[in-house]
């Protein structure tokens, strides 16, 4: 199925560029090479039927890619024996499975003469619904080219078709990123209802004690569960609290010294070097905190009496600092260099100084904006979770000490998800209500910031 799709997009991209050359050339000819007769640009009507040619084919394409697989799987298992339906779901999941990569040439756990018949469906079902997309398309792309090449003509109004198909894409992007994050809220939502049935939530928000090991059967040993979340918000706020002691000052006075006092040169070396750090990987910072900045912490504790350990939030908060310090940097040096030169000029003709101007003109009306970079920073930090790991472990351990190991939020999650969990224990259903959480405090964040920038934001002519 997969070749239909490599054979007809490529097909369809084509014919969108031949299409659009057509049309233009046919809205040309319809003023006789003279555009100004033209209601539209010639270009408008080249993208019009482009847009006819590929649009209603794409579609159906796009369909057959999603769904094709299972309308293939649905008619195939319409045609299996009984017996092989009475199977239990799994195994009629398995046999389903077996007879599709028999069929498309893959490796099967297991053969039989009903799995070789249903190879045989599944080709011939497969062979079938390739031919039907591949004539809907090409009778789309025919017909839409036609019906559109016979409107192309000198009052023909194509600039305003074009600008409502592209008004309509807009707001179909828009809508899908509205649904997209509604359908996120709707998940979380659902599976923490699920978990806060079986924990309750004050001892899920309040518990000080977070040890997730459940036993899966009532005959297994295993403890019962303590989902006390509070460690978990503790290591979280620690971390980030160090990140930002470190990326926010950092970030800030660099963004000054970039947009206020460095010469053009130094500022065309400085800024891409260090924007460089945010393409660092977090893995590559991992690696870095947990052989070169935790040992050293861990050394220069001990040489002053202090006990520590490699992995710290301390290492984990340092090493996030830097990775954050480009967030930072480069949307404050943006904002700053935004302020009119006008309340520069009118500072320096008052007396001022340039430091002077800086602490009290240009930094109070760039602050809007410099808060909007602090809290992107946060939220990157919250969310952060290689580096947590390799440098400040996993322990859940409820601590003021950054420089013993604590754990986060999102650590957990990613704990509480891998390899195979049962989706009925609230062992995996913590880590949906984790993440309602952590979605939480960032949309809490966010209105803060929106706040703040409302609350200082100047306007200038």
């Amino acid at each position: 199925m997969p070749s239909v799709f490599l054979f007809l997009f490529p097909a369809l991209v084509g014919a969108m560029v031949v299409s659009f050359f057509l049309g233009k050339t046919r809205a040309l000819g319809s003023a006789k090479e003279h555009p100004a007769r033209l209601h539209s640009l010639p270009g408008y009507s080249g993208y019009y039927l482009a847009i006819w040619t590929t649009m209603p084919a794409l579609i159906v394409l796009l369909a057959y890619v999603f769904f094709g697989p299972a309308l293939v799987a649905m008619q195939v298992r319409s045609g299996l024996p009984p017996e092989t339906l009475a199977l239990p779901v799994e195994k009629l999941e398995l046999f389903m499975r077996n007879a599709r990569a028999l069929a498309f040439g893959g490796a099967a756990s297991q053969t039989s003469a009903a799995l070789t018949d249903a190879a045989r469906h599944f080709t011939a079902a497969a062979r079938t619904l390739n031919m039907a997309v591949i004539v809907l398309v090409a009778g789309l792309a025919i017909g839409g080219f036609a019906m559109a090449r016979r409107q192309i003509a000198a009052d023909f109004r194509a600039r305003n078709k074009v600008e409502r198909f592209v008004y309509a894409l807009l707001l179909a992007c828009s809508i899908i990123a509205v649904l997209t994050t509604l359908g996120i809220i709707l998940s979380l939502l659902t599976e923490s209802l699920r978990f806060f049935a079986q924990v309750n939530i004050i001892d899920f928000i309040f518990g000080l004690k977070w040890s997730p090991q459940t036993a899966l059967r009532a005959d297994q040993i295993g403890q019962s569960g303590s989902f006390g979340a509070i460690p978990l918000f503790a290591g979280t706020f620690l971390i980030t609290l160090i990140a930002m002691a470190v990326a926010v000052p950092v970030g800030i006075y660099a963004a000054i010294y970039l947009s206020e006092y460095a010469r053009p040169r130094a500022r065309q070396i400085i800024k891409p070097v260090l924007e460089v750090l945010a393409g660092i990987p977090t893995v590559v910072y991992g690696f870095f905190a947990l052989l070169t900045i935790g040992p050293f912490i861990r050394q220069l504790a001990e040489s002053i009496g202090l006990g520590a350990q490699t992995q710290s939030a301390l290492s984990a908060g340092l090493v996030m600092g830097i990775m954050i310090i480009p967030f930072v940097s480069s949307l404050s040096d943006d904002v700053i260099n935004a302020v009119p030169q006008a309340l520069r000029d009118g500072s320096y003709a008052m007396g001022a100084t340039q430091s002077e101007t800086v602490r009290n003109i240009i930094l109070p009306a760039a602050l809007p904006g410099i808060m909007g970079a602090v809290m992107l920073a946060i939220s990157r930090a919250i969310g952060e979770t290689m580096i947590v790991v390799m440098a400040a472990g996993q322990s859940a351990n409820l601590t003021a000490n950054p420089l013993q190991p604590v754990t986060t939020v999102t650590v957990q999650i990613v704990t509480l998800l891998t390899g195979d969990q049962e989706f009925d224990s609230a062992k995996t259903l913590a880590a949906f209500a984790l993440g309602l959480v952590l979605f939480v405090v960032t949309l809490l964040l966010n209105i803060f910031a929106l706040q703040v920038v409302n609350k200082y934001r100047e306007r200038y002519d």
